[in-house]
């Protein structure tokens, strides 16, 4: 009687050990996966300022549809180009998430650019992936940009 009770005891922490990882692991995910969404955000408002300061047309780079960023280590910038659904990998040597790192990730990201107006596009930065456990989840950012000099 004694061993059961031990048994059932032992089970019920070992359970809720590998539940407290479980959630771990997710909620590390979660945090990964904001940081990717924020940078899409951070690459189209880079674009902005850029065209600002270029004296470009405000939205140039900027074309309606679902993007992927690339990342130019020549001229140390960044583009958006044709999503191609790829997911992103991770390059241990320097800690950064790109397409070319070389360990392949979960996590893919789909940064979608509408044009509102002629002074205004939506971006919505949208990074998914899927647990071990096969959960899928998703974060979705979204920020507008303006024509503030018109």
């Amino acid at each position: 009687m004694a061993i059961s009770l031990l048994v059932v005891g032992f089970l019920g922490v070992f359970s809720l050990l590998s539940r407290s990882i479980s959630l771990n692991r997710v909620a590390g995910d979660n945090y990964i996966a904001t940081y990717l969404a924020a940078e899409g955000i951070e690459v189209a408002r880079n674009i902005v300022d850029a065209n600002t300061i270029q004296k470009k047309s405000w939205n140039a780079g900027l074309d309606p549809g679902d993007h992927e960023i690339e990342y130019d280590e020549s001229n140390n910038s960044f583009s958006l180009t044709p999503n191609l659904g790829r997911f992103l990998s991770f390059d241990p040597a320097n800690n950064t998430y790109s397409y070319s790192g070389t360990i392949q990730t979960n996590f893919s990201r789909v940064i979608k650019i509408i044009w509102v107006s002629q002074n205004e596009i939506q971006v919505n930065s949208k990074v998914s992936w899927t647990t071990r456990g096969g959960g899928s989840f998703t974060v979705n950012l979204e920020d507008h940009f303006f024509d503030w000099r018109s």
